[in-house]
């Protein structure tokens, strides 16, 4: 289904963690602490072996080996479209905040925020409620739509997606300056599609038909539920509205080159160099003011522009028309609902039926831009200790240290780009958990009885701060995912990699685990975030986040070449049949995987101090690390939302992620690969960046 979004798009990160920096990045591993005596929660050291399947080699399939008895015998809940380690620790979390959410509704005098929870909730579950009105909540906004008379009225309706949560062909967020990341910046660039990606509306083939043909009959239903006539012809003219979108977009690979992303605008000169669009109108109801801009898209800008005026009024109205209801279906009645769910839920990802509502719930008041981080601070003190985020923390440095090493030892890049990679290595700011300052809510009010004008008022209240900041210094204590996220990043312009507390559980981490198995796991993920600094985009960015060539221009030259052996090795996996892994999109994330791993391995070694892991249970400390490594990515996925994953997403499906140790000789080596072997790579192959 659409995501609902309550405010305007924050910084470029790279996802899938506050802590001193070292004075300098060798020979100061810290070794860690034995595990206490408490069990591991998984297996007796950490890993899950009734998961594995032994009757399938390491070197053929080592998902399959590491995760195969798991995968044959796990049944996908019908809410699901996929399911892992990471889905795991959501449903964990989600039912922590629940509980955390029924105390709050129990207690007779609230604190300001235990009262927006609890409005929040009630609104959200109030079905009764939401049925009775129908499409009503809409109304005032339907009603503005029908009342656009020419382009001027367009431009502004296509500023104001923020509120109405509609679609736009032109899109703008405050992001940060990539040459000042001390600045707030507006960001300018090309949106408008109701497909997960372009490819779905221009790849032949029987597939990508029957998908077409669904979200035609999908917009034709929803238009009925604002009395519009015709729907069907309507229907296919929004369509062929978004298919023309489809091919003015860039291909996503070419999307996430921040060089060709990079286009610094004054606001005035707008009109003169993107003309014929009411820009003044566009920007007045977010009301940001900054006087520059980048244009992210520049030449699809200017030809979207060219749709816009070229495209009958009217078409554009019934687009706005069919967003606004889709954009805006979880928070209407449970007819309009379900026939949003059938095409976005069914149809298109694969899921059989809906997340129960209070999920949806706690989904929703989890956001940054919603009651996330009120939830979070009670989150933190009841699931997330100390002890943690101390031990964590020391993990941190010790990726930061094994990184250095392994930067020092290059044989492919020069001593000047050494020194300006390790002077960004020691700049990289940590943070673990949860932030150093809260959110305050003081200023927002909620109602128990209407959903609709709580989001709006969410999305009102983070506006106003966004405009408030955008010409103040960027806050470099703010957090974009809040401490009952599973998941992590990698922010370039603050040049810091972001951990929140809700990850730090089995598999990913576990204080009583075997040192092995952290290293494998969050060990490897703290080093994939890290790498995300030295990614072919990540790497466009110094020490200090501003975006500038810091490499030798033979240095990235063969940086480039390993980069293009790992593009080669990606797009040969074929999830489905003719439809393969984009090495290319996926670039940033499979750099982070083998990379992280190289940094997690040397980081494992150094904290042994040159003594051999112990053997634990028959497995010995390496097999236990890479093991660490292929569960955290053990899934399954419906087909569905494996093609969605192909076309539209920038991580390589678990699958494949779990297979990033075939570029590692120790891999080779704790599992006696050999050639012949389905995995094996020979020595000259295997892609050795970081």
């Amino acid at each position: 289904m659409k995501k609902q979004l309550f405010a305007v798009a924050v910084a470029s990160v790279f996802t899938l963690a506050a802590c001193s920096q070292p004075e300098t990045t060798t020979n100061d591993t810290k070794t860690m602490e034995p595990a206490p005596k408490q069990a591991a929660e998984l297996g007796s050291f950490g890993v899950d072996l009734s998961a594995r399947d032994v009757n399938v080699k390491p070197g053929d399939d080592f998902f399959r080996y590491a995760s195969g008895t798991w995968y044959d015998n796990f049944e996908m809940p019908a809410d699901k479209t996929r399911f892992g380690a990471f889905d795991g620790l959501r449903e964990r979390s989600e039912e922590r905040v629940k509980d955390i959410i029924d105390d709050v509704v129990k207690i007779e005098n609230k604190t300001k925020e235990q009262a927006l929870i609890d409005k929040f909730y009630s609104a959200y579950m109030d079905t009764e409620s939401l049925n009775e009105k129908g499409i009503r909540p809409l109304k005032s906004m339907l009603d503005e739509i029908a009342n656009i008379e020419n382009t001027q009225d367009l431009s502004a309706a296509f500023g104001n997606v923020w509120l109405t949560n509609t679609n736009s062909p032109i899109t703008a967020g405050l992001a940060f300056n990539r040459l000042d990341p001390n600045e707030y910046q507006l960001s300018v660039g090309v949106g408008g599609l109701g497909l997960p990606d372009r490819s779905y509306y221009l790849t032949d083939g029987e597939r990508f038909e029957n998908i077409r043909t669904s979200y035609i009959e999908n917009i034709s239903t929803m238009l009925t539920f604002a009395g519009i006539d015709n729907t069907e012809e309507k229907a296919q003219a929004i369509f062929e509205l978004e298919k023309q979108i489809a091919e003015i977009q860039w291909p996503r690979e070419k999307r996430r080159n921040r060089d060709l992303t990079l286009n610094p605008v004054e606001r005035s000169e707008l009109s003169d160099r993107y003309p014929r669009f009411d820009w003044d109108a566009f920007f007045k109801p977010g009301g940001f003011k900054a006087p520059q801009l980048n244009m992210s898209h520049p030449e699809p800008v200017q030809q979207v522009i060219r749709l816009i005026n070229d495209s009958p009024i009217d078409t554009w109205k019934d687009y706005l028309i069919y967003h606004l209801i889709v954009g805006n279906a979880n928070l209407l009645s449970e007819d309009i609902f379900n026939a949003n769910f059938a095409f976005y839920g069914k149809t298109l990802v694969g899921q059989q039926a809906p997340r129960p509502r209070w999920k949806r719930a706690v989904s929703a008041m989890s956001a940054t831009t919603s009651l996330g981080f009120a939830i979070g601070q009670v989150y933190v003190d009841k699931y997330f200790p100390a002890s943690s985020k101390a031990q964590m923390s020391e993990l941190v440095e010790n990726l930061r240290t094994a990184l250095g090493e392994r930067i020092a030892n290059l044989d492919w890049m020069g001593d000047d780009t050494k020194v300006n990679a390790l002077e960004k290595l020691k700049a990289f700011n940590p943070k673990i958990g949860y932030p150093d300052e809260w959110e305050s809510f003081d200023s927002l009010s909620l109602s128990k009885d209407d959903l609709l004008g709580n989001i709006h008022a969410l999305r009102k209240f983070f506006r106003a701060k966004a405009v408030e900041d955008e010409l103040r210094p960027t806050n470099k204590k703010d957090w974009f995912m809040t401490p009952q996220t599973v998941n992590a990043y990698y922010n370039p312009s603050f040049n810091e990699i972001v951990f929140p507390a809700a990850i730090l559980q089995p598999p990913f981490f576990d204080p009583n685990a075997d040192p092995a198995v952290n290293y494998g796991a969050i060990g490897a993920v703290i080093g994939h975030e890290m790498g995300h600094g030295f990614d072919d985009q990540g790497s466009k960015s110094d020490a200090k986040g501003i975006q500038q060539n810091w490499w030798s221009e033979a240095d990235r030259t063969a940086f480039e070449v390993k980069t293009q052996q790992l593009v080669k090795q990606y797009s040969a996996y074929e999830p489905i049949e003719g439809n393969f892994v984009n090495g290319a999109n996926s670039l940033g994330e499979n750099i982070g995987d083998v990379g992280g791993l190289a940094m997690a391995y040397h980081a494992y070694k150094l904290s042994l101090d040159g003594n051999e892991a112990p053997v634990i249970d028959g497995i010995t400390g390496d097999q236990r690390f890479f093991l660490a490594w292929a569960q955290v990515w053990r899934e399954q996925r419906t087909e569905e939302s494996m093609l969605n994953q192909l076309k539209a997403g920038t991580h390589s499906p678990g699958k494949f992620r779990a297979l990033a140790p075939r570029n590692h000789d120790a891999w080779y080596d704790a599992f006696d690969v050999k050639e012949g072997d389905a995995l094996y790579l020979a020595p000259e192959d295997r892609v050795r960046i970081w």
